[in-house]
């Protein structure tokens, strides 16, 4: 008995260094702050570079279904259905650059569709340049745009910040001039209009990370490009973030200023502090790292979805509208200016810009930051927290089975998961969690909001993440409304991507719905019935008194909380990735017995795995084969393989610890 004591010991020890890993790796039970389904990396197509790359960047054009990807000394021209290679396009470094370790790569840092045409710019041996491509199943060739040198457009490394707009046939940039990452502004570099640049004293080591163009269709002369950024802290306190994160914008129509006085300058520049955190509390997320504009027919109800990280290494995702934000550009004083503020106000679009006074120039060239910051819909906290460190955020808008329209808000971590969180009322639900990569980071991700789907692009392959995964909540209506995915819905056909009429609960996920479902469903419910049945029916243990002995049963969502009841007592779950286990230290009198595995989410519960464990003696006895199943023997009592090498990593375990 001694001996089997000990096991239990070794086994509970082993238990825990597991655990101690499940608690870092996988949600905790019954909270809803954690994704409620683990997905598994089922990809779609994919395409696997021939050499792995440090460094991608994506062009994907919806209208067109096109898919570019640059990487060095190439590009890509994709198939989006089968992601196959249309054609690569060989964009190798002019000239006889050398670097350290031999001949300078171009690594491909822009692909924009520019003036009907793909443009794209790489760091060509830290000489930036650009070129046009002309796809041609006949002729790969690239040609280089002799009137367009790349410099403000890509860095001359691919590590450096940059990024590129295009809008109505000009180009915006932002990438560094200097090898060391220097002289980074924000400038219109190419096209129709004037090239224009920023003053020097606006920005103290900034970091670009979104531009946008927000259409007005009644009122296109007034359409204004935001800028999303971080920049180093002016308060130097020990106290203070040294990042403080920022939007700014300018007009369209700005030329610059005249001849004589901020000539080829942005003369509509202003800049704002972007906040996200408790105001209350002074608690904020201050460094900015990734932005994702959701256009709106109506310009004032466009929405900017921010991703932030904070000093003490959590996350938050706020949500700000362009209205907001326009209401403190047209409304706020300007910091540090206490005089009368001129007509027409600074940062005013006009229809031209180098007739505007010195006046209002003056006060955009020294004091072009608002007083009053910009606050998040939600303004006395962020609408969601994590843990978990994102690196990107994209949001896509799905119409659900309710005829409602709903936003799901897809979160990059740096460990190759996507969260996908519903964003519903005030508080996020987290639909799910899917791991992509376990060996590499994710590089790029777009979203095609027509076909459903994600791509991502790692160093070694390029894959598709469907959004659509129904077939995962297929085991009852129940489980499908739980789930409160828009995408899916419950039908004759089981949970299938959401379609008008289907049974869903978006709002709540409370499974009183499925009790009134129409009777064209019947069909169904009698098939998941029996599919229930056959999973939860008991299974039949012969143990012999004495041996230690574990029972063990899937975990389907990390929302509900797991009880194992036996004879009218109730034992919590013992958490093991996606099982939930029961140990039995020693089997006595009082272990036989039924044993169900019960989970309780919301109103629904469920007996997930039932177990009968009988004394083995009399098995033949009480055994009614038409009511069992064929008993068989747990693992448990067949551990004499195991227990050299549990005993090892305890014998480890304790010369590390001692």
């Amino acid at each position: 008995m001694k001996q089997f004591v000990y096991i239990y010991l070794c086994l509970a020890v082993n238990f825990k260094l597991i655990l101690s890993v499940v608690s870092r790796e996988t949600p905790a039970l019954g909270s809803t702050n954690s994704p409620r389904l683990l997905s598994p990396d089922i990809n779609g197509a994919w395409y696997e570079y021939e050499t792995h790359q440090n460094h991608s960047v994506f062009s994907y054009q919806e209208e067109e279904q096109e898919l570019y990807v640059g990487a060095a000394n190439f590009v890509l021209q994709l198939d989006t259905d089968n992601y196959h290679v249309i054609e690569k396009f060989p964009i190798t470094t002019t000239g006889q650059q050398q670097c350290s370790d031999g001949p300078c790569k171009n690594v491909i840092t822009v692909i924009e569709k520019f003036q009907d045409d793909l443009f794209v710019c790489g760091t060509n041996g830290h000489t930036p340049k650009c070129w046009k491509l002309f796809p041609s199943v006949k002729n790969q060739t690239c040609e280089v745009v002799s009137s367009y040198e790349g410099a403000g457009i890509s860095p001359l490394v691919h590590t450096h910040n940059c990024l590129t707009l295009a809008v109505d046939g000009d180009l915006y940039a932002a990438a560094p001039l200097g090898i060391d990452g220097d002289s980074l502004q924000f400038r219109r570099k190419a096209g129709k209009r004037t090239n224009v640049w920023m003053y020097n004293r606006w920005l103290s080591e900034p970091t670009f990370i979104s531009a946008s163009w927000v259409k007005r269709v009644d009122d296109p002369e007034n359409e204004k490009i935001y800028i999303f950024f971080r920049e180093k802290n002016s308060d130097h306190s020990p106290d203070a973030d040294p990042w403080i994160s920022k939007v700014a914008r300018v007009c369209k129509t700005d030329e610059g200023g005249s001849k004589r006085f901020f000539q080829n300058m942005w003369t509509s520049f202003l800049k704002a502090r972007l906040v996200c955190g408790f105001p209350d509390e002074s608690l904020y997320f201050n460094r900015l790292q990734d932005v994702y504009v959701m256009h709106a027919h109506d310009w004032h109800n466009t929405r900017v979805y921010a991703l932030f990280t904070s000093s003490w290494n959590s996350t938050a995702v706020c949500i700000y509208s362009i209205e907001m934000i326009e209401e403190i550009f047209e409304n706020s004083t300007f910091r540090g200016y206490t005089n009368d503020i001129p007509t027409p106000r600074p940062g005013k679009c006009v229809p031209d810009s180098k007739s505007l006074p010195r006046a209002t120039v003056n006060i955009v060239k020294n004091h072009p930051e608002m007083a009053d910051w910009v606050h998040s819909l939600h303004y006395k906290a962020p609408f969601y927290i994590s843990n978990h460190n994102y690196t990107k955020i994209l949001v896509d808008r799905i119409q659900a089975a309710d005829q409602q329209v709903y936003n799901v808000l897809l979160l990059v971590t740096d460990t190759g998961k996507i969260h996908k969180v519903l964003e519903a009322g005030s508080e996020p639900f987290i639909i799910s969690e899917t791991q992509l990569s376990s060996i590499s980071t994710i590089q790029a991700v777009k979203l095609d909001t027509k076909k459903k789907r994600l791509v991502v692009g790692f160093s070694e392959k390029i894959s598709t993440v469907d959004l659509q995964r129904c077939e995962e909540y297929n085991n009852s209506c129940a489980d499908c409304v739980l789930a409160r995915d828009p995408y899916c819905a419950w039908t004759t056909s089981g949970c299938t991507p959401s379609n008008l009429g289907g049974i869903q609960n978006i709002k709540d996920g409370h499974t009183s719905v499925c009790s009134t479902a129409a009777d064209d469903l019947k069909v169904v419910y009698k098939y998941k019935r029996q599919i229930d049945s056959l999973k939860s029916s008991r299974t039949v243990h012969s143990v012999p008194e004495g041996v230690p002995f574990y029972l063990s049963c899937p975990i389907d969502s990390y929302h509900a909380e797991y009880t194992w009841e036996h004879e009218g007592r109730h034992s919590p779950c013992l958490q093991m990735l996606s099982n939930c286990l029961h140990l039995i230290p020693s089997m006595g009198k009082e272990n036989y017995g039924t044993y169900d595995c019960v989970s309780r989410e919301k109103d629904y519960t469920k007996t997930l795995k039932q177990y009968l464990l009988m004394e083995q003696q009399y098995l033949e006895e009480k055994i009614d084969k038409r009511s069992f199943a064929h008993p068989k023997l747990n693992d448990a009592l067949g551990l004499a393989p195991k227990l050299t090498w549990i005993l090892l990593q305890n014998a480890v375990m304790w010369e590390i610890l001692r």
